[in-house]
């Protein structure tokens, strides 16, 4: 099978796919967590004492005795096995923005051959997986393998159903022998307790009397491309990188706007119900679906839960998304640019704390310049934003992101944090040492009785923006699609922990002056705003302009790509910002900056080699194909006397051996090893290589549009997008 047969093959296989089915959908009160051992289905189990302990536990984070834990695993087994479990699994997430797992089984010998299911509180507490085989940027050596898992009782335990079995999963954090953090959940532990501990303080200074427990909140807004496996099996590209390294545009794209919220394809829409349920029962509340920006592009987005757990379904949403794809003849692509020319995808970050006292503490209330506890919280982030913003631009680098960031559908490489109309005027008032009054939206008349007015939103909202207001919580708009959540999280908590911290000394001192609550909070805001204003912006953040303002007159930074990113895990601010937290210790930031940086440089290298490999053996030898039965046919031409156009013969020629000329480059660009420093090799394939492969890409492209399509290998953009 050759040129374009395996396409049409596909475009068959496609468009005669025998639609599949899946159960009419239960009510949500029958199928809500029913494969999660969460508090419900342990006070069932437990007894009163063991239940109050381990709700305190879950709830409040507080210290979970043995004896419970002995009282737990058995309840949980008994559940489990009940579903026809036979393993269980510490499932953990390394610094990989993946899931591992390991599975034991609850079976063990008895010396007459026998043989009894077990669980007890020491196995449900402690795994030993390999502490060196995964990513832990030199905080362990190849003999010193040993690691451990620790079950996180405030994360719930479930059963992962598939159709080989079920597996009972236990989330846990992963360490290693030593104790340093060789995971992404032990960190985000550490700074909501950091969060925790610097908000308690600035509350208690402010005269509340009564403090819960405070926690951060996270909803993560989820965009993805689906392909249709026919296609995407073809694709060499796709499967190994995530990403098309080739390819033409389509005549059509989103340029008319006709696919964001469009009607849903009816395949993927029973895809999103099949994918839905499966989430319901694993106690992940998906609230929203819909159509995105780009052709063949949808998004999910799940109601907000406390950030620990939020970042544990995340995770699981995305394990459970590309397997309940693959049941339904589709390839999921998470990429952050899977198609050049459109729209990529993100994971908006809905972020917000509070608890159950004060509740959320990033919720102005209708009369903003009054609610005191909001406007230090809020002037915390802004504080945090702009000392911090490299840093938050390093959380979110990765060699997919950087094709994404800045193009006009994402928030540039500048952090900057938009407030509003309404809270930017606050804060300008206080910077300005005065605090007046402040309009609301006002009412929304469209002079329609029909239409109902409801009350406006004080503020617009700014999709330009990398880190947005958007009523009640902040939008980091410039997370990846691909990436964990929990990384953001980190950096978020830990600033704001920071900023907190450093509030709450302000304020001690402005009261221990004599200054009353009020004076107090204007003066600390007024120094604040003063030092850190320059981060808040609510223009155009695509605009050429701003990019200009933003580094020469605010001294904000520019951060295009993740070569220029990372190396802020290595500035002496940010080694002070996660030590005086206890949320890093230095070994474990600088593991960080090596495993990542190591991700960026083999992801990059993995792309380059693809394109030599795909330009060479895939799309070479389909343009001579196509050359020689041109030139057969002008030959065949010339012989009857007609004379026959020879420029698409010259162009195929030209591109083919420019592509070629530019494969040799990259080949040899490949070649390179003597590298200074981590950073010189960043850069240099940022700068070098990146360049050459988008060389061979252009000439690739444009051999697209020349060479006959009965002769075109790859599966094009017009299908990959559009067929469905």
């Amino acid at each position: 099978m050759s040129g374009n047969e395996s396409r049409l093959q596909a475009i068959y296989q496609i468009t005669n796919r025998e639609p599949m089915l899946v159960d009419k959908p239960k009510s949500l009160n029958k199928i809500w967590a029913s494969d999660v051992f969460n508090l419900a289905k342990m006070e069932e189990a437990l007894s009163k004492n063991a239940y109050k302990s381990i709700k305190k536990t879950v709830q409040t984070g507080a210290p979970l005795d043995a004896a419970t834990a002995d009282v737990v695993a058995a309840a949980m087994k008994e559940w489990a096995t009940k579903k026809g479990v036979k393993f269980f699994s510490h499932i953990f997430y390394p610094m990989t923005n993946a899931t591992a797992e390991k599975h034991d089984g609850f079976v063990i010998t008895s010396p007459d051959g026998s043989c009894i299911t077990e669980f007890t509180g020491s196995l449900l507490i402690k795994g030993e997986p390999d502490g060196s085989s995964f990513p832990n940027g030199s905080l362990r050596m190849t003999n010193a393998a040993r690691g451990y898992t620790a079950w996180d009782p405030t994360s719930p335990a479930y059963v992962m159903q598939t159709d080989n079995g079920a597996t009972l999963m236990i989330p846990s954090v992963f360490m290693s022998w030593t104790g340093e953090a060789l995971d992404k959940k032990i960190p985000l532990l550490r700074s909501n307790s950091a969060m925790n501990d610097a908000a308690q303080k600035v509350l208690k200074l402010m005269g509340e009397e009564k403090v819960a427990p405070l926690n951060s909140s996270c909803g993560a807004e989820q965009e993805y491309f689906l392909v249709d496996s026919n296609f995407a099996n073809s694709r060499p590209d796709l499967l190994l990188a995530g990403r098309t390294l080739f390819g033409a545009a389509s005549a059509k794209g989103q340029e008319f706007d006709d696919h964001y919220f469009g009607a849903i394809p009816a395949r993927v829409q029973v895809f999103m119900q099949d994918f839905e349920d499966k989430l319901y029962r694993l106690g992940i509340p998906a609230k929203t679906h819909h159509n995105e920006v780009a052709p063949g592009q949808f998004e999910i987005a799940p109601y907000y839960e406390a950030a620990n757990v939020a970042a544990d379904h995340q995770q699981l949403l995305m394990t459970v998304m590309k397997m309940t794809a693959k049941e339904h003849g589709f390839l999921c692509l998470l990429h952050e640019k899977p198609f050049a020319g459109i729209n990529g995808s993100g994971k908006h970050v809905n972020w917000s704390v509070g608890n159950a006292t004060q509740g959320n503490l990033l919720d102005p209330g209708t009369t903003p310049n009054e609610n005191l506890n909001f406007l230090l919280f809020c002037g915390a982030v802004i504080r945090g934003v702009h000392l911090y913003g490299p840093l938050l631009r390093a959380v979110i680098a990765s060699a997919g992101n950087d094709h994404r960031l800045g193009a006009n559908e994402a928030p540039p490489a500048i952090l900057s944090v938009y407030l509003g109309d309404q809270l930017e005027k606050v804060y300008n008032d206080i910077k300005d040492g005065k605090l007046e009054a402040v309009a609301g939206g006002g009412e929304m008349d469209l002079g329609l009785s029909q239409i109902l007015n409801f009350t406006r939103d004080p503020g617009d909202r700014n999709r330009t923006s990398p880190f947005a207001f958007t009523g009640n919580r902040f939008e980091f708009r410039a997370v990846g699609s691909a990436a964990s959540v929990s990384g953001p999280l980190v950096a978020m908590n830990t600033m704001l922990a920071d900023s907190l911290n450093w509030i709450a000394e302000e304020l001690e001192a402005e009261l221990s002056g004599g200054a009353d609550k009020n004076a107090a909070v204007m003066s600390v805001l007024n120094k604040l705003m003063k030092a850190h204003g320059n981060a808040v912006f609510g223009g155009d953040g695509y605009s050429s302009e701003w990019h200009e303002a933003a580094v020469k007159e605010r001294g904000l930074k520019n951060i295009p790509t993740t070569a220029d990113a990372l190396p802020a895990f290595k500035e002496a601010s940010v080694k002070t910002l996660f030590e005086s937290t206890g949320v890093l210790s230095a070994a474990e930031l600088e593991s960080r900056y090596e495993v990542y940086s190591e991700q960026y440089i083999l992801s990059i290298e993995v792309e380059a080699k693809l394109v030599v490999d795909m330009a060479k053996t895939i799309i070479f030898p389909a343009a001579s194909n196509y050359l020689m039965d041109l030139a057969s046919t002008h030959s065949g031409m010339s012989q009857l006397g007609i004379d026959f156009d020879k420029s698409s013969a010259e162009s195929v020629a030209s591109h083919s051996n420019a592509m070629m000329g530019a494969v040799a480059k990259l080949s040899e660009a490949l070649e390179k090893e003597d590298f200074a420093s981590t950073e010189a090799h960043m850069q240099y394939l940022a700068k070098d290589i990146l360049p050459l492969m988008n060389e061979v890409r252009e000439h690739a492209d444009a051999l697209e549009g020349e060479v006959s399509d009965d002769m075109w290998p790859l599966a094009k953009y017009r299908e990959m997008l559009f067929i469905k």
